[in-house]
């Protein structure tokens, strides 16, 4: 169960996708959340609370434009 997350990080859900991987990118947050596999491409949007309960860990995080590119 995860609490902090941001738009575009890359998840791990608890249950694998019907394509074999469990990896899910951040696609809209707000009171319902968008996940697309990174596989296959499949987008799927759930309550903010199911998400919460399915999502197991963050794998990636989003780095913001000032981290990528060096600027302060």
């Amino acid at each position: 169960m995860i609490t902090e997350f941001e738009l575009g990080d890359i998840v791990c859900m608890r249950k694998p996708h019907a394509c074999g991987t469990n990896a899910w990118e951040i696609v809209r947050n707000g009171a319902d959340i968008k996940i697309k596999c990174t596989h296959c491409g499949r987008v799927v949007m759930m309550d903010r609370l199911d998400f919460i309960r399915n999502a197991k860990k963050r794998l990636y995080e989003r780095r913001n434009d000032d981290e990528q590119t060096g600027n302060k």
